[in-house]
């Protein structure tokens, strides 16, 4: 396959998926495209704990890349980026496959934070990628034991709720509070489904290295297990930093609000991996990044002007409860019950509806 491409789109983010979803009716803009993907499936994040506490089978939580790609007629190109060389506007995967652009678009998201290791027995599990995820957990389940979680937002608390009962024991870590930003009442409400489901619970807790069998905060041992499950603050991917591409102190790459890099104009990044002012890591934001992306990667291989993304100042949060229904925060109110997680169960199908390309 020629390695030459108008656009590359790397990484199957949900802003990517929103620009995929948009080209199959009609706004695709002209040129050789490619998408590269780790793996043949985009997974729907916000269906993770429903696959994990048995509600869904897997293929309902992901999204098959080859169905839309080839109906929004770009070329998936599976494989894991390793490198990027935004002068030469290349980019290399891990098995030595290279592939130039004029335009790059990166959607690559993120890992979850990893404290330091010494002689470590423990088995870690970071819940990105999924897939890997998913393996692992599956392997966990022929035998099951104690487990910890090492963080307090919401990944931490749905994954808790969905595991609590599948499990002897599980012990939820959080470096500050459980769910600290989201309104109080929230809170409320989660700690009391964690206490419902026999979750233990310790906050202000910053787990930063590992000893053999155990977390350690400080020179603290706060835990002693065999497995942990990593639902971290997201850390970004070791060589973005390395790219020469401007990024902020934590590697993530810095954007504008056309979402194009500060150092080089003809790469875009969004999601997890970019870095832009009141703009919070979140499938939320990255979702409303698309159409945008969409609009600013048509402009550009058209030579036309670009249009700003503008971050919503309010958010809906809507918590998986492990039983089928769902905690729900807006603008400061908060709500909980099974009718939530019916309203939460039709969005997030539709999500993944939308994205078939046979749709």
């Amino acid at each position: 396959m020629n390695g030459r491409f108008d656009l590359l789109l790397a990484g199957a983010g949900h802003a990517h998926l929103g620009v995929l979803r948009l080209w199959l009716n009609g706004q695709r803009p002209k040129g050789r495209i490619g998408l590269i993907s780790e793996g043949p499936h985009a997974w729907y994040s916000g269906m993770l704990p429903g696959l994990l506490a048995g509600r869904y089978r897997a293929e309902q939580c992901r999204i098959p890349l080859q169905a839309l790609c080839a109906a929004a007629d770009v070329d998936l190109l599976e494989g894991q980026v390793s490198e990027l060389d935004p002068v030469a506007r290349c980019v290399v995967l891990a098995d030595g496959r290279q592939y130039s652009a004029t335009w790059l678009s990166l959607n690559l998201g993120s890992v979850p934070r990893m404290p330091q290791g010494s002689g470590t027995t423990l088995e870690v599990l970071p819940v990105k990628p999924f897939e890997a995820f998913l393996h692992g957990w599956q392997r966990w389940q022929q035998a099951p034991q104690a487990l910890a979680i090492l963080g307090g937002g919401a990944a931490g608390v749905e994954l808790a709720l969905a595991l609590a009962s599948q499990v002897p024991q599980l012990t939820l870590l959080s470096s500050a509070q459980v769910l600290a930003g989201h309104p109080l009442a929230l809170r409320k409400r989660a700690l009391r489904h964690l206490a419902e489901a026999e979750v233990k619970i310790l906050e202000g807790i910053a787990v930063d290295s590992i000893h053999g069998d155990a977390l350690v905060a400080g020179d603290r041992l706060v835990w002693c297990g065999e497995r942990v499950i990593l639902a971290t603050g997201a850390s970004a991917l070791p060589w973005l930093g390395r790219s020469g591409l401007a990024c902020d102190e934590r590697g993530f790459v810095r954007v504008g609000k056309t979402l194009q890099s500060l150092s080089h104009a003809h790469v875009f990044a969004a999601g997890d991996c970019a870095s832009l002012s009141a703009t919070p890591r979140s499938g939320v934001y990255a979702v409303r990044q698309g159409p945008v992306l969409a609009a600013n990667l048509n402009a550009a291989l058209a030579g036309q002007p670009l249009s700003s993304f503008h971050p919503q100042r309010r958010t809906l949060a809507l918590l998986a409860d492990g039983q089928g229904g769902a905690l729900l925060s807006w603008s400061g109110m908060t709500a909980e019950g099974a009718w939530l997680g019916w309203w939460k169960d039709r969005l997030d199908r539709s999500f993944i509806s939308r994205h078939h390309g046979s749709n």
